[in-house]
């Protein structure tokens, strides 16, 4: 007897627990995506086509037997989940467990639905090296605070990779599959994803980076980071393939602490779930933020990468040609429009998801909040990003602005973080600074001040 196998943003074949259990089941698996086509349509060219590329290479390494269904909700995946089985006569669908809101009441809707049809859900596995909800104090609750979580999940996390003979599989394909989304708008980047793209990408990333990853990983004008968070968001790749055999050098170590960033914050979401789109704490819901005419020219500034501020405008600006932002630069571009154009954390997450081809619910919004003064391990609120000297540090020699800031290309070195200094800074047409960053972060400290004495 054949079972359905649902790929959810596991988009590969090895080291995935719950394609192993459902080998176990049977040989003959009918493998299923489902696509949301008006979620599909809402996505920025750069994420379709990356969606796109993930869902070819995923059919592709089975022999192109992917099974397409489309659905307008998540609440049609039940319904549609139940005629494929009843179509393959399984009496099991298996997939990966999801820990996120939206999957959550996926998952519960679709277990509902196989049921009253005969058929049984079996969620096995997750997205990460160690489930949210495992990593516990003492009393039971659950961590707050980063570094008490790592200490407790570390031990946790290493466990092998799960591995499948994927030749002994006997993908089945059905007559009225249909075909994988076709982007509708354009990338101004090609894109490449897939399994087999993410292991060599990881094994590049151990022979050119790992090594000088904690020093390296901050610099955005080198290629210190791992490049993984598109395989890691589509599930390419899973966190028990990187963590095995990792080493324990420097750099593997700060690696590891990296990618328990963002079980935590899985973790956190898995808690309060609320805090998707919402403020972990909500007395921030009370900061004045500015609205209005002028409040929306600034953010349409910050979008297209005209503020003023080199460092801010570059990312911006790879954000919207690469679908992809350097970490350190997301904390830069983040904390600039919060604390100096004053404009709600949840504009920017927003702007992210809609961009970003390693969008992740729980590290987007998470991170912004951590920005913004306002989630767990709070970066308190009075800190707040000097875009100019950030850009110094991290940027020493003006190459990763050059490369985005066609207009400062004729200033050498460091000077591009500050043409305003030079003479001729203005002459190719960069835009004027739309704020002054040291009257803005006094204006955001005296509005924390307004928050504490209401």
């Amino acid at each position: 007897m054949s079972v359905v196998f649902w790929f959810r943003k596991d988009f590969r074949l090895q080291d995935n627990e719950a394609l192993v259990a459902a080998s176990k089941e049977s040989k003959d698996i009918y493998a299923v995506a489902l696509v949301n086509r008006a979620s599909y349509e809402f996505l920025e060219g750069i994420r379709q086509h990356s969606l796109t590329e993930s869902f070819n290479a995923l059919d592709a390494s089975i022999g192109n037997k992917l099974n397409v269904k489309s659905i307008q909700s998540a609440a049609d995946s039940g319904g549609e989940l139940v005629s494929i089985a009843k179509a393959a006569t399984a009496s099991f669908v298996f997939a990966m467990k999801r820990f996120d809101p939206e999957g959550i009441a996926e998952q519960k809707a679709v277990s509902d639905a196989l049921a009253s049809a005969g058929v049984q859900l079996k969620l096995v596995g997750s997205a990460y090296a160690v489930e949210p909800g495992t990593v516990r104090k003492p009393d039971g609750t659950n961590y707050r605070v980063y570094t008490p979580f790592f200490n407790n999940w570390n031990p946790l996390s290493n466990q092998a990779p799960f591995e499948i003979d994927a030749a002994s599989i006997n993908w089945l394909k059905m007559s009225d599959s249909e075909s994988i989304p076709t982007p509708t708008k354009n990338s101004p980047i090609k894109v490449i994803a897939g399994e087999a793209f993410a292991l060599r990408t990881f094994e590049r990333f151990r022979k050119r980076a790992l090594v000088n990853y904690s020093d390296d990983r901050n610099r955005a004008d080198l290629s210190g980071t791992s490049h993984l968070s598109h395989a890691l968001a589509h599930g390419e790749i899973h966190p028990r393939t990187l963590l095995a055999d990792l080493g324990s050098d420097e750099g593997a170590w700060v690696f590891r602490k990296e990618i328990a960033w963002r079980e935590f914050y899985a973790d956190v979401l898995h808690h309060y779930p609320h805090t998707l789109d919402d403020y972990y704490e909500p007395r921030f819901k009370k900061l004045r933020y500015d609205t209005g005419v002028q409040a929306e020219e600034r953010f349409q500034a910050w979008c297209e990468g005209r503020t003023g501020y080199p460092m801010v405008d570059a990312g911006m600006r790879q954000l919207v040609t690469e679908g992809w932002m350097h970490n350190r630069v997301r904390m830069i571009v983040a904390s600039f429009l919060v604390k100096d154009l004053h404009i709600e954390w949840t504009r920017g997450a927003e702007f992210f998801e809609k961009h970003l081809s390693d969008f992740d619910p729980a590290s987007n919004s998470h991170g912004w909040q951590w920005t913004a003064g306002c989630g767990t391990d709070a970066s308190p609120y009075y800190r707040i990003f000097n875009p100019v000297m950030q850009g110094l540090k991290f940027d020493p020699e003006g190459n990763y602005v050059r490369k985005y800031i066609p207009e400062l290309r004729h200033l050498t070195g460091a000077d591009v973080h500050e043409p305003w200094e030079r003479f001729d800074g203005y002459n190719l047409g960069y835009p004027d600074q739309i704020v002054d960053h040291s009257a803005e972060r006094n204006e955001s400290l005296a509005r924390l001040e307004e928050l504490k004495q209401a």
